[in-house]
């Protein structure tokens, strides 16, 4: 399953949104977010906390975002799962 949507943070002072794509894959799934240009995966680890994986060929796009925008997006997407930290 591939679905396609929208994820609205606040984030600096504006509302900014992204890209996002819900991956189930067997059990578990994965939110890919293309950030500035840079495509995060989020995946739940055992404890359903999500972490932001990137690629290794995006690993130094990485250095141009701001890693509390990263966080922001995690967030937000944990409170969407109705999981917390």
């Amino acid at each position: 399953m591939d679905e396609a949507f929208a994820i609205s943070i606040f984030y600096r002072g504006g509302e900014c949104s992204y890209e996002a794509r819900l991956v189930t894959i067997g059990d578990t799934h994965k939110f890919f977010v293309m950030i500035i240009g840079v495509e995060v995966i989020y995946e739940p680890d055992q404890e359903l906390n999500y972490q932001a994986i990137l690629n290794e060929a995006d690993q130094a796009k990485v250095r141009d975002i701001d890693r509390a925008l990263i966080k922001a997006v995690r967030d937000k997407i944990q409170s969407r799962q109705g999981v917390h930290t």
